[in-house]
């Protein structure tokens, strides 16, 4: 399945700023066998004085940009084609969740995709023992780590509800748990918490999502958001596989990936300092845009 999609952030400064440095992630991943990238731009106004192109630690593609002169706003704009790969079917085959220790310490790779780096607290996702104790009720130890992943994923989404008033950006999980409220974000860190838990190494994906409006209603430009969701490694055989706790399916062909890392932190789409004063106004909109086949 082939998307275009188009982004647009912009914030606005009351007070003017002569000092800016911010690290983005937003230009979709290219993934071989799962996602291929055939255009991707991603505009910057004004433009920086200082802008690098680099991969991060976990294989992300990042943009670097940093203003010396006086700005008092800064507009992001992506344009990018992206397409989805139809994954054949295979053998779902994962180990029993009491086998997950050995399986990791098996694995040799240190590299960004190890599980080793998905398996103990990170900045943003802290044990907490009311996630745990949920998990551990949703899994038994004989439980296949697949079907592990996916019972958790399927359990969130029946006890939490959606709701983009209840938490802001760095809202922890085991508030959000604790309230059952929350968004994509939330969700996400709730069920990596949960499945590291388990032992089951978990990471966050950030990207897009193509949404469907409803039947006889037009689809609205910019009603689009970003989209996170969670990647759990599940075993040496079976590896990374992707759920979506907020809607209770896997990953598949509506989901655009743009980085993958241990949470939120790893992959803010824009993260930096700013000197200035005052207050500030951001407005963020998002289209995925199927594309008829050629």
């Amino acid at each position: 399945m082939r998307y275009d999609v188009k982004l647009q952030i912009e914030y606005e400064y009351q007070g003017t700023s002569d000092h800016a440095r911010n690290l983005l992630h937003l230009l979709p991943a290219e993934i071989p066998d799962r996602q291929r990238i055939s255009a991707s731009l991603l505009t910057v106004d004004p433009i920086p004085s200082e802008r690098r192109d680099l991969f991060d630690f976990y294989g992300n593609l990042m943009t670097f940009i940093a203003f010396h002169e006086p700005i008092d706003k800064i507009s992001l704009t992506l344009a990018a084609r992206a397409e989805r790969l139809l994954q054949p079917p295979g053998l779902e085959l994962s180990p029993p969740l009491a086998q997950m220790p050995s399986e990791i310490s098996a694995h040799n790779a240190i590299g960004g995709t190890a599980p080793h780096h998905f398996l103990g607290p990170s900045p943003r996702v802290s044990p907490d023992p009311d996630i745990s104790a949920f998990a551990r009720n949703v899994a038994a130890s004989n439980m296949p780590v697949l079907e592990a992943v996916r019972s958790l994923g399927k359990a969130l989404h029946e006890e939490m509800s959606f709701d983009p008033e209840a938490t802001e950006v760095d809202t922890p999980a085991s508030e959000a748990f604790a309230a059952r409220h929350g968004v994509c974000q939330d969700f996400s860190h709730i069920m990596i918490a949960g499945l590291r838990a388990l032992g089951i190494p978990a990471g966050y994906v950030s990207g897009f999502l193509r949404t469907i409006p409803p039947e006889g209603e037009t689809r609205l430009e910019g009603a689009d958001a970003m989209h996170a969701w969670v990647r759990a490694w599940c075993g040496a055989q079976l590896g990374w596989v992707e759920f979506d706790p907020t809607n209770n399916i896997s990953a598949g062909m509506d989901h655009i990936t743009v980085a993958v890392g241990r949470d939120y932190g790893d992959v803010a789409p824009v993260k930096g300092v700013i000197r200035t004063a005052g207050e500030q106004d951001t407005h963020h909109s998002v289209d995925v845009i199927p594309l008829t086949a050629a």
